[in-house]
């Protein structure tokens, strides 16, 4: 039995388990079947421990034991503040063992203080922590932080009093073998607003990992590196990716002096996930070695925001095929290519939608009507790995749907004939100049194609007339320039609209970005509006400037 109030709906599970989408796996189960098949295989690494799959087991085995002592109970939130780790992983798949609620999305740049809020607003009953872990660890410790929260039994602490991980399991309490419990609860990444607590049980989160690794064809061969953090929830798709495989995950611990180049060789790894960001860098540092080889990767997740086509372009050219990615915190990994897709489709979409999730184009403004397909309008989905709402807030979870049933993702997108789902962008970073629509993906994309250009964010300035009017900001690979107007004829070379143009240009020096990744243009508002950098003015001029081209 759980406490928390959810969306799980028997007469929708019934439909799961018929069609085979949700099963009686849970997240620790899987390492139990793993451990007892394959006990000397290796499962889990970081820069300290390779561990097995006998090894794994125990340890999580040992660290259920040290909650359950602590006095945490069925349903209660453990909250994890750690770095990429071999802990991180044991300390999320304990939870999952003894039906604790695993919060793992507690990122590196938060401050002491805003953890401690979140773990009030989770009225957590543990927190796994590394001294000296933090935005301002150098200032503020979070233990003495945490010590009056009379809810909080036990602060677990890296490198001295974790559970030991060779120490004896004793079995204190018996699996919670329950799939449908919750057992996971992440904040989203608040890039638009407040964060909230998505929750998910071990069936919502296994009905993604399972059809990527059957589509995929996973398996214990399978070294898997993420390079997104494990308190993102890409870096728990990699979890379930590989406890379904049977596969080994290797998470991003870089060993000092080491590059993720290096490690990603070193590793073996066959498959990466990450972000579009971590891929320009991997594509960038292979330029620079003069190598189109990545060791032995042949697969490339990228998924937490669109993918530059030159990006996929890249990967493709060197023998390694893109994963291109489509999904939230809310719905998993569900949108994307298939190995057997051509050029085109990986390059320019998401691919479909995996045999846990659908997915429908509703009109941006009137959420309860279907558009036809290929019109842009706002991506709603439904299906098996889709969460059970969001903690603590009524309200939040009854807005995210439509009067249909389907949840609204904010993203705005197009079915192409294929049935393939192209990305337009965030309906919030749609910009309207004058009553026009105007897309910045598209931008973005077409600016990437320009060789100078590493890395691109089309966001709105403030207009007094118009509203708004468009701001290109770009970051330039090393030793590159490029001018504003030289900006604007590369983009009306390459297709872009004169009603699209860019009325403001800036070069940056580096984007704000989130934990995970992506570029924050809401900050880069908030920028230009507080004067902390200054887009210069510029202007199309057709025919002037197609000469100088």
């Amino acid at each position: 039995m759980t406490t928390l109030l959810t969306l799980h709906d028997p007469a929708a599970a019934r439909t799961y388990y018929a069609k085979g989408l949700w099963r009686q796996d849970t997240l620790y189960s899987l390492v139990r079947d793993h451990a007892a098949a394959r006990p000397d295989a290796f499962a889990l690494r970081d820069a300290r421990r390779r561990l097995t799959w006998r090894d794994l087991l125990r340890w999580i085995d040992v660290t259920a034991d040290a909650l359950h002592e602590a006095g945490v109970r069925k349903g209660q939130r453990v909250s994890v503040w750690l770095p990429n780790s071999t802990e991180a992983v044991v300390a999320f798949v304990a939870c999952s063992r003894n039906g604790y609620v695993c919060n793992p999305s507690l990122h590196r740049n938060y401050t002491v203080a805003e953890i401690v809020g979140l773990v009030k607003r989770l009225r957590s009953a543990a927190l796994f922590v590394e001294p000296g872990y933090g935005a301002d660890a150098d200032r503020h410790d979070i233990v003495a932080a945490t010590r009056e929260l009379s809810f909080l039994k036990r602060v677990f602490l890296r490198g001295s009093d974790f559970p030991p991980a060779d120490g004896p399991a004793r079995n204190l309490v018996e699996p919670d073998l329950n799939p449908d419990k919750i057992c996971y609860l992440a904040f989203t990444s608040g890039t638009t607003g407040e964060p909230k607590g998505v929750m998910h049980s071990d069936n919502t989160l296994l009905a993604n990992g399972r059809p990527m690794v059957e589509d995929w064809s996973h398996g214990p061969d399978t070294v898997l590196y993420s390079l997104s953090p494990l308190s993102h929830h890409i870096g728990t798709v990699a979890v379930e990716q590989a406890l379904v495989a049977g596969a080994e995950l290797v998470v991003d611990d870089l060993p000092a002096g080491t590059t993720r180049y290096d490690r990603i060789v070193e590793t073996g790894a066959t498959y990466v996930m990450g972000v579009p960001t971590h891929a320009m860098d991997i594509l960038g540092e292979m330029r620079r070695r003069g190598t189109d080889s990545l060791g032995n990767v042949s697969v490339f997740y990228m998924a937490g925001a669109p993918i530059p086509p030159e990006t996929a372009q890249g990967f493709l050219k060197r023998g390694i095929t893109p994963q291109n990615i489509y999904g939230m915190t809310e719905n998993g990994s569900h949108q994307y290519t298939l190995p057997s897709d051509g050029a085109q489709t990986i390059v320019e979409t998401c691919g479909r939608a995996c045999s846990g999730y659908e997915i429908r184009i509703w009109d941006a403004e009137n959420p309860d009507t279907e558009v036809p397909q290929g019109t842009v309008g706002e991506i709603g989905g439904r299906g098996a790995c889709l969460m059970l709402g969001y903690f603590d807030n009524q309200q939040a979870t009854e807005d995210s749907y439509n009067a249909r049933g389907w949840f609204m993702s904010g993203d705005l997108g197009r079915i192409d004939e294929n049935g393939c789902l192209q990305i337009m962008g965030r309906k919030k970073d749609l910009i309207i100049r004058g009553g026009h629509n105007i897309h910045p993906t598209r931008i973005e994309d077409l600016a990437l194609k320009h060789p100078a250009v590493a890395k691109a964010a089309a966001f709105a300035v403030a207009d007094e007339r118009l509203g708004e009017k468009v701001c290109l900001a770009v970051l330039l690979h090393e030793d590159e320039a490029l001018a504003g107007d030289d900006a604007l004829a590369h983009l009306d070379a390459v297709g872009l609209s004169k009603f699209d143009m860019p009325e403001y240009y800036l070069v940056m020096e580096a984007f704000p970005l989130t934990a995970s990744g992506k570029i924050m243009k809401r900050v880069l508002v908030d920028w230009t509006r507080e004067g902390r950098i200054a887009p210069q003015p510029v202007r199309w001029q057709p025919n002037k400037q197609r000469e100088t081209a």
